[in-house]
């Protein structure tokens, strides 16, 4: 039984063409800032979406589904992976990422569940070495079942937290059997919804010591990557504790984490926040911390994560310009946490969703490299604040200077009028490279 046997392999045609089911922008071998495509981009297949998704929302059931057939969970859970791995090869990605119980599903047990879970690493090991496919991040599902309903590291009961750290423990071993590098920290119900019944600081003291227990084990066992948290301020808790970027990274320095710990960017969380997805990267790569990215986007129009595919490219090219200013990805890459719609019920539909945001992110790593290569946005901003580099700047810059000689200098100096911001034609620096 093949899921995607209708499915053909998908190549770059160029701009010109009009197949659907081609790359006119993602060309993975062609070489852009001493790098092939593949090599910068790193795409990756999310397994909860891509093979696990249904089309459901709050308000309605699935209207698509992937069928793996019937038989006991293993024989499902093996299905599932052909049909992962089929899908990858036609498309040409080279990661995926997954929770614990994407791959097979829960037990009734915990020690069930983990003979699963070992069931399913013992079959996916080959496929990984024959295909050369690599998994970009492993993590667990700690916000599905009841259990979790009122957080896992931040619960209020000590058997929830224990049973927590038992279910990252076992995800921890499946992600470095499977020759993952990387684990991510996604706090889905890491939160509160009233203070009122709600010790603040025991919960974020928790946080900190259920981390530092996994960094320590993932060490032990040989997760030589990094560990990462997904900020996300809202939705399923009123408010969760890694709420942004900069939340996250007070909380990692506060705890001494920050070693060990970078983040895992969302556009759809930036949005959630308030903020655009460039300002997360931004406030990621100046504190060294950006360390791997999900690649969607949300609707502005909407409250909550929404998850769809990212075509928008101003929004690729402001992302990979800042990672290509970092120097491209280490250890991270750019992982599909992004669904078709519901009315998007083909497995055509799938692909060419796949396709329009690896197309997308070709182009917005073409665009960042232009914008690099002409040179004026940086030779701007670098400009506009030329005054730290000499004079009255220069003591500012090297902690020189005090209250008593600025005030000074200040009063000898004259009323200051600082340079224009020339935003808008900035902006049309932009749509010029873009477009030129």
């Amino acid at each position: 039984m093949s899921v995607f046997k209708t499915l053909p392999a998908i190549a770059y045609q160029g701009p010109q063409s009009r197949d659907p089911l081609s790359f006119k922008h993602y060309d993975p071998d062609a070489v852009l800032g001493g790098k092939t495509m593949r090599e910068q981009l790193k795409f990756s297949m999310a397994y909860w979406h891509t093979l696990c998704g249904t089309g459901s929302d709050m308000f309605g059931a699935g209207t698509y589904g992937r069928d793996y057939g019937t038989g006991c969970a293993l024989d499902q859970a093996k299905r599932k992976a052909d049909a992962g791995f089929e899908f990858m090869g036609k498309l040409g990605l080279g990661w995926f990422c997954f929770h614990d119980h994407d791959l097979i599903a829960e037990a009734d047990t915990l020690a069930e569940s983990n003979k699963r879970l070992d069931a399913i690493a013992e079959y996916l090991e080959p496929l990984i070495k024959d295909t050369g496919k690599k998994v970009l991040w492993g993590t667990a599902n700690l916000f599905s079942h009841p259990r979790f309903m009122t957080g896992a590291a931040t619960s209020h009961s000590a058997d929830v937290f224990a049973y927590a750290a038992a279910k990252v423990k076992k995800a921890l071993e499946v992600t470095a059997r499977l020759g993952g590098r990387n684990y991510v920290f996604w706090g889905g119900r890491e939160g509160y919804e009233t203070l009122l019944n709600t010790d603040m600081g025991l919960e974020i003291d928790n946080l900190a010591r259920f981390f530092r227990m996994a960094i320590n084990y993932g060490r032990k066992i040989g997760i030589t990557g990094d560990f990462y948290i997904e900020p996300k301020p809202k939705e399923p808790t009123k408010h969760q504790y890694d709420f942004d970027a900069a939340t996250a990274l007070h909380f990692l320095q506060k705890y001494g984490l920050d070693k060990d710990v970078k983040l895992n960017i969302e556009a759809n969380h930036a949005t959630l926040a308030g903020h655009t997805f460039q300002h997360e990267l931004r406030v990621a790569r100046l504190n060294n911390a950006l360390g791997s990215i999900d690649a969607n986007t949300g609707d502005l129009l909407l409250g909550w994560d929404t998850d769809q595919f990212p075509t928008n490219v101003y929004d690729t090219a402001l992302c990979m310009l800042e990672v290509l200013t970092m120097g491209g990805f280490s250890t991270g890459g750019l992982n599909f946490d992004a669904k078709a719609r519901r009315a998007s019920t083909r497995i055509e539909d799938l692909a060419e969703a796949h396709i329009a945001g690896m197309d997308a992110f070709a182009l917005g790593l073409k665009m960042a490299h232009r914008i690099l290569q002409d040179g004026r946005l940086g030779a701007f901003v670098r400009d506009r604040y030329a005054s730290f580099k000499t004079g009255i700047g220069a003591d500012i810059a090297s902690g020189k200077a005090t209250l008593e000689s600025l005030e000074t200098y200040a009063l000898g100096n004259g009323e200051p009028m600082p340079e224009p911001g020339r935003q808008e034609y900035l902006e049309s620096v932009i749509n010029d490279v873009m477009f030129a």
